[in-house]
């Protein structure tokens, strides 16, 4: 194949010239448009056909054409300096990409760290928020326990002794004595209340049936919650019955703090409000408080079992 690059073959050294011009003129164009990497492969070309391959052409050194001169004026005035130029150019654009991945590559570092802090102060805030709902849920409990402590107290059938029923008058006996009756027994009472019992009597207090809470209840609860307790953590107990919505439910609540108990049952309000919540968590209710005092309570000195199943 034709070797276009060969000057030692034809054409004629004057063609060499022409096209030379020719190059140059191009490449002016494109520098001129902005297209910088088509000016600087043509500005390359134009000095590598006159540096390194025309010399070579049989006939350069004894040509004296004006063509020779003006690529020559060319070539030390506009070629060189224009590429030049341009290679710093090149280089500005390579610094330009470097840079470029660089930063992208911080934005996307600085982009996990903002998502992180981002998640880290929603776990914060969640965490606040929860712990304020305990603290507004508890503040009422407590305030309810401080206003049925200001309450008079009030006097329950328990409270009073039973009266002693009247002794019969002794007779002198006969010689023969009566036989005696055998003892009757109410099968309908049924023995002491165990633990926390619902306990039937013939006086309601309140309209309710009076509830019977062993005297060392709240005693054994706070022993076993007291790690928690140290950490400001709160602690749940339950009965081990059967769990109803009865009035007579109530709810008993242990302030360390304050050194109180208070023993709550809900409202109708209540009743209707807690029977029909779908929510989960602490958290309050708009109306009016849900608990009130509970006055049917009974406190005895029966004894409780208490199972730790933590």
């Amino acid at each position: 194949m034709l070797d276009y690059a060969d000057v030692s073959l034809t054409p004629d050294e004057r063609v060499y010239f022409r096209s030379g011009m020719e190059v140059i003129r191009m490449a002016h164009v494109y520098a001129e448009e902005g297209n910088t990497e088509h000016a600087f492969v043509l500005y390359n070309i134009y000095i590598t056909l006159f540096i390194e391959k025309l010399p070579k052409h049989p006939e350069y050194n004894l040509s004296n054409i004006p063509e020779k001169k003006e690529s020559l004026k060319k070539l030390k005035e506009t070629a060189f300096p224009q590429a030049e130029q341009l290679r710093t150019y090149e280089k500005e654009y390579a610094e330009f990409i470097s840079k470029n991945v660089r930063h992208r590559a911080e934005d996307q570092v600085l982009e996990r760290e903002l998502s992180q802090q981002l998640e880290l102060e929603r776990r914060r805030v969640a965490d606040m928020q929860r712990r304020q709902l305990e603290q507004v849920q508890f503040s009422m409990f407590e305030e309810m326990i401080r206003q049925k402590d200001h309450q008079p107290h009030i006097a329950h059938p328990w409270d009073l002794e039973s009266p002693t029923s009247p002794q019969s008058p002794q007779y002198p006996s006969a010689n023969h004595s009566a036989p005696s009756a055998p003892p009757t027994f109410d099968r309908s009472l049924k023995p002491g209340c165990y633990g926390v019992s619902l306990c039937v009597s013939a006086t309601l207090v309140d309209g309710l049936r009076q509830i019977a809470v062993p005297a060392e209840l709240c005693g054994k609860f706070l022993r076993l919650a007291n790690n928690n307790t140290v950490r400001a953590v709160e602690t749940y107990g339950i009965l081990c019955e059967r769990l109803m919505m009865l009035p007579e439910s109530i709810a008993i609540v242990c302030s360390p703090k304050f050194n109180e108990t208070g023993y709550l049952r809900l409202t109708d309000y209540g009743m209707e409000e807690i029977s029909t919540c779908t929510q989960k968590g602490f958290h309050p209710h708009p109306k009016e408080p849900p608990f009130t005092g509970g006055n049917h309570i009974r406190i005895t000195e029966s004894t409780v079992s208490m199972l730790d199943l933590r």
